[in-house]
């Protein structure tokens, strides 16, 4: 069993007090307010959908970006040749590169957070799908990652543009900013992402479609969102 620290269980006290679920506004005045680490943490948000996974039409898959970005500056890489090549590096993507590039990964470099592609490098990254698709780095249209203007998809991701993804129990799960945010900033950026999320109800998917919404720090407990309220 996981002995959780006296500062965690002072704050799920506090979030038990506070008796969730909680309208948007109040969740994250209460997760401000809880004790903090010594470093900025992230905040985080998990989705419960009312979605089958297992069904192809089903999956809840793409990008968003958030109208305050996630607070942390990400390492994209470019699989580009040519003009799109130039465009991606004066973009900002500390690696890129065609064949070259994709061998480098299959030889194992990974230090990056984001791979986008253009279209036509696609037929040589597809080599890359069980390196890269577990770790949910694989270039794919629906992620906005593989896009014939590179350069905007660079300068996008780093500024803060998210993939999400519903997992095999139904959850997406993102990152919206960090607890050093304003909550004004933190509101924004989670209701503008769930307006977003629920835009996407796979037209399939029966019944209520956001069934549960959980908001939290990296090292603090999950306060329960009223969904009605979001």
């Amino acid at each position: 069993m996981k002995v959780r620290s006296k500062r965690y269980r002072a704050c799920a006290a506090k979030v038990a007090e506070a008796n969730p679920p909680l309208p948007l506004e109040e969740a994250v005045g209460l997760l401000k307010e809880l004790p903090s680490v010594k470093f900025d943490e992230t905040v985080e948000l998990a989705v419960n959908l009312g979605v089958d996974p297992r069904k192809s039409d089903q999956m809840v898959r793409g990008a968003f970006s958030l109208p305050h970005g996630t607070g942390k500056k990400r390492r994209v890489i470019a699989f580009a040749e040519g003009e799109a090549a130039k465009e991606a590096k004066e973009a900002g993507a500390i690696e890129v590169g065609g064949v070259e590039l994709v061998e480098k990964v299959q030889k194992g470099w990974l230090d990056f957070d984001v791979a986008v592609s253009t279209p036509a490098m696609m037929r040589h990254v597809r080599k890359l799908g069980r390196i890269l698709g577990p770790q949910g780095k694989m270039p794919s249209p629906k992620a906005g990652t593989v896009s014939e203007n590179i350069g905007q998809a660079v300068q996008e991701f780093m500024a803060g543009k998210i993939e999400y993804r519903v997992d095999s129990g139904g959850v997406v799960h993102v990152p919206v900013g960090k607890k050093s945010f304003s909550k004004e900033q933190l509101v924004e950026n989670i209701d503008a992402f769930l307006n977003h999320l629920a835009s996407q109800r796979p037209a399939s998917a029966k019944g209520t479609f956001i069934r549960k919404v959980t908001v939290c720090s990296t090292m603090g407990p999950g306060i329960e969102v009223l969904v009605k309220k979001v």
